[in-house]
């Protein structure tokens, strides 16, 4: 299973939610984009060519944007809105809490450059609590995915999935390994290879991070369940319970703070159902600051090597 994992190209996980507005546009006539200035980062070009009266520009004013697309709910129509994570969830958080989850409208919160690897524009514009922030809130779904092909796919599931969704993507250039006529299920795992000696959560970009550091762990002898934990919310505790008892011990790896995020949610299930011991990988209780994305995730520890660490030392831990 590991070794069937393929690298088809590289693309970077934003433009797989252009190109899925642009088809939804195509099919969906309810579908409504709205961005706060930034429809180019987010791809919306090919949307707003094609169907300019489905787009609203509604400036730096991302508060407004996001009553704008509670309101226009209302009518029937299905807002997707756009803008960078730190803007989508930080600071419009109010806005988001009463007028969207707190009255279950069905608006779609669409966020690039989440984590790290927005890289240049540093801190202010880089945010690391975001999954955290929207898991919280009652009635809402949460979304990473993996990589162009998967981000396509999740962008036309939530469409027909009523409700709130946070959906969560980034800036950079990545690796293209899923398939991409496979349907996204929200709210199912993808396992992404087996194994009987460690579990391995992970979100994001860090799913590919984490099938390079299966494959290490290979070479030395340690078989990895690789497990993509897509929707954050609602979990697939199925699944990670099947996994953990399988193994019995695991490590969680996310382009997030540690707090908060996915390994708080597999830590809640573990402590709940089958306590184990368990590892996370991902930013320690800090904030980011500017630089290259490659280089960013090398200081944060978010690489391969860290997730290959995480696992002796868990394993390590079970066996005492």
């Amino acid at each position: 299973m590991l070794d069937a994992i393929q690298v088809t190209g590289q693309k970077d996980t934003r433009s797989g939610f252009g190109d899925g507005i642009f088809e939804l546009g195509q099919k969906n006539p309810n579908v409504v984009a709205l961005t706060a200035d930034l429809a180019g980062s987010l791809k919306l070009n090919a949307f707003i060519k094609a169907f300019p009266e489905r787009f609203i520009q509604c400036g730096i004013a991302e508060a407004n944007m996001i009553g704008i697309a509670a309101g226009i709910t209302i009518g029937g129509k299905i807002p997707f809105t756009t803008t960078f994570a730190n803007f989508s969830t930080g600071r419009v958080y109010d806005q988001i809490r009463q007028s969207v989850a707190y009255s279950g409208k069905n608006v779609k919160i669409c966020a690039s450059h989440a984590g790290l690897t927005l890289g240049e524009d540093g801190a202010t514009h880089q945010i690391l609590e975001d999954i955290g922030l929207m898991k919280m809130l009652p009635g809402m779904t949460v979304i990473v995915p993996c990589d162009y092909n998967q981000t396509k796919a999740a962008t036309l599931a939530i469409a027909d999935y009523e409700g709130p969704v946070y959906l969560r993507f980034g800036r950079p250039v990545w690796p293209i390994f899923t398939n991409p006529d496979e349907p996204f299920i929200v709210g199912k795992a993808q396992q992404l290879a087996e194994g009987n000696d460690v579990s391995i959560f992970a979100c994001g970009h860090l799913v590919w991070k984490s099938i390079e550091a299966a494959k290490l762990l290979k070479e030395k002898g340690i078989h990895a369940d690789v497990i993509n934990i897509h929707t954050i919310k609602p979990l697939d505790q199925e699944a990670v319970i099947k996994s953990i008892q399988k193994t019995g011990c695991a490590v969680t790896a996310e382009e997030h703070n540690v707090i908060g995020g996915l390994g708080d949610s597999i830590a809640q299930v573990a402590t709940k159902h089958f306590p184990i011991p368990i590892e996370m990988v991902g930013t320690q209780d800090t904030f980011g600051e500017s630089g290259k994305p490659a280089e960013l995730l090398k200081k944060y520890g978010l690489e391969s090597e860290n997730i290959v660490a995480a696992v002796e030392k868990v394993i390590s831990r079970k066996r005492s």
